[in-house]
């Protein structure tokens, strides 16, 4: 949750950059480190995924988790 109010944090920030008419670069590399920090939230987010409910799932004989779990990583690798 920390992670996702900073990322709010950091939108409000381009937000208020646009409505003063900033530097269209400053802005750019904002938007960057928004992807950035993103990125990070979905690597955290699919490695507890992993951990938990497909080690659990596969465990439990439920084999389509781990297709399901590739077509996730497709997805976001987009």
């Amino acid at each position: 949750m920390n992670r996702l109010k900073r990322i709010e944090g950091q939108i409000r920030g381009i937000e208020g950059m646009l409505e003063k008419d900033a530097y269209c670069p400053d802005i750019l590399i904002q938007v960057s480190a928004v992807n950035s920090a993103l990125n990070s939230f979905n690597k955290e987010l699919l490695a507890q995924h992993i951990k938990s409910c497909v080690i659990e799932d596969v465990r439990n004989g439920q084999e389509e988790t781990i297709d399901e779990l590739v077509g996730v990583i497709q997805k976001i690798m987009k």
